[in-house]
């Protein structure tokens, strides 16, 4: 570790002054600048890591861009959510911040406490009021850091924060980067029951690539999950990729069935773009989150690990030809995979697990060991530890984790949803993963999703005109009953034609208890039944 120098003499001072005044580093370019100015930080400061971490274009996320004493944080793509843990601070306070004591509590970025740090500075590095992201300093020891030091520190994240903006404005590279970025999910979204969580790490020539991944919930309360790669670099793989993830989402909304959607994808592509090759790995969530059905397009298989067992490829999944090389008249599979609760499914691209100098089935064990049935979070962390580590890695990589989480089976559950048709399918689906948790059986289930089904749709119809509203839910779970209410704030409308109005009728045979009541502020609809006694499954 470097030596710390007496911060009380002038002498020392002064050297502090000219480490980041050097005329030299005006004739460095932005990386290099940052670089050598992390490197200065550890020898002036005697601490043993310095570390970059840059604003994404979401402005929600830090990602670590540059590093001296700490570069697998880099190589391994690590990210930070503004708000969370020691840097997630400092980017929402834009203030310093100092710990002695790093842990699972203090940061949230596990390289930093299994690296053995003790103690953290870190500054923003601010341009004009606006944030560019946070310089932090790591001692293995236990040390101090008085206010000289912090001074001197926020002195040199402001030198880099002008590079930065300069880099931003005029660099090429960075908008090509920003492109690529802007091509990927800003960020994953929350899907009850499923716990995701990604990493996208550009290659060793750091240009641009047809790496992407995608994950979106569909109407009738199916989520899909999609990860691929187009063959090729540069502009051109990044535009395919980003229309095929266009498409992937298009069709998915009147097709389901991944082997299908593959299918549809492919005549897609070689119909408007013969000359395209890709892989595309897709996946596609039953709405109770069960199992999932997957297709592979030349993908190499899923990692899947469930509680207590070993992990392993997806080998029932067959993989197909890729994407824009397949016959007309060949037949794509759909495999269904069974997924416990706690179990995990790991998607990536190949260079993950391709070297130049080491056989593929080497890197898809190096993988298997590596994935397990923790947090989507931390598995990602674990993956680019284990497989990338400090290397920087010779091809593109994109790694999708999802686990299916324990049901936290509240007795009570509230929600809103849209009065449009589409949202039943909502309505169906928290209806599926409520209710068994519940102990309602499969009949319990089935009458309840039909009577709350026409409640709603009755709110939908009768309770709202063409601006719309809200339909409100409550479910309620007492010992052997649940009771479900069905609100709005609409006012309410006659059935309109002949042969209407049978809803509350089938609401009564299906239920033991129906109780509606109009009023001027909406209608009520609330549904008693008792659950079948041991026959839940």
């Amino acid at each position: 570790m470097p030596r710390a120098v007496d911060n009380n003499s002038t002498e020392d001072r002064l050297r502090r002054i000219e480490a980041i005044t050097d005329t030299q580093l005006a004739h460095l370019g932005t990386e290099d600048v940052l670089q050598e100015l992390l490197g200065r930080v550890r020898n002036v400061l005697g601490a043993d890591t310095a570390t970059v971490l840059l604003l994404d274009n979401t402005g929600q996320q830090l990602v670590a861009t540059a590093s001296s004493g700490l570069e697998e944080e880099v190589r391994q793509g690590v990210r930070v959510r503004v708000g969370e843990g020691f840097a997630g601070r400092i980017a929402t306070e834009l203030k310093p911040h100092v710990i002695d004591d790093v842990n699972a509590e203090t940061v949230v970025n596990p390289l930093l406490w299994r690296k053995g740090l003790r103690g953290l500075v870190g500054v923003p590095l601010l341009t004009e009021g606006e944030l560019l992201g946070i310089l932090h300093v790591g001692t293995l020891s236990k040390r101090a850091f008085d206010d000289e030091e912090v001074h001197w520190l926020r002195l040199v994240a402001d030198r880099m924060a002008v590079s930065l903006r300069g880099q931003l404005t005029a660099d090429e590279r960075n908008a090509a980067t920003a492109l690529q970025r802007s091509l990927l999910p800003s960020q994953l979204p929350a899907i009850p029951g499923l716990d995701l969580a990604s990493r996208y790490v550009p290659g060793e020539r750091l240009d641009i690539s047809g790496d992407w991944y995608d994950v979106f919930p569909l109407p009738s309360g199916r989520v899909c999950m999609v990860i691929g790669d187009v063959v090729g670099r540069g502009l051109s793989a990044a535009m395919v990729m980003g229309r095929l993830r266009t498409t992937v989402r298009s069709y998915c909304l009147d097709c389901e069935d991944p082997g299908e959607l593959l299918t549809k994808i492919d005549r897609y592509v070689r119909h408007f773009d013969s000359d395209v090759m890709a892989t595309i790995a897709c996946g596609v969530w039953e709405p109770s989150l069960e199992r999932v059905h997957l297709s592979l397009a030349g993908h190499l298989s899923p990692v899947f690990a469930a509680a207590e067992d070993e992990s392993r490829l997806v080998t029932e999944a067959p993989v197909d030809a890729p994407i824009g090389v397949s016959s007309a008249t060949q037949r794509r599979h759909s495999t269904a995979v069974d997924v416990p609760y706690g179990a995990a499914l790991l998607f990536y691209t190949d260079g993950l697990v391709e070297r130049r100098h080491q056989p593929l089935d080497e890197g898809l064990r190096q993988l298997r060991e590596a994935v397990h049935a923790g947090p989507a979070e931390l598995l990602c962390a674990d993956v680019m530890s284990r497989l990338v580590g400090v290397d920087p890695p010779g091809d593109d990589i994109a790694v999708l984790a999802v686990r299916r989480q324990h049901p936290e089976a509240p007795s009570a559950l509230r929600f809103d949803v849209d009065a449009v048709p589409e949202s039943l399918a909502e309505v169906r689906s928290q209806l599926r993963r409520w209710l068994p948790n519940m102990g309602a059986s499969a009949d319990d289930t089935a009458d309840l999703l039909v009577a709350v089904g026409e409640a709603v749709a009755n709110s939908i119809e009768h309770a709202y005109g063409p601006q719309g509203g809200k339909v409100c839910l409550r479910l309620e779970a007492h010992g052997d009953e649940v009771e479900i209410t069905v609100s709005d704030t609409g006012m309410w409308r006659s059935p309109r034609g002949t042969h209407r109005g049978r809803g509350t009728q089938l609401m009564r045979q299906l239920c033991d208890e129906l109780t509606v009541s109009h009023s001027d502020g909406g209608t009520h609809v609330q549904l008693r039944k008792r659950l079948a006694k041991g026959e839940a499954e």
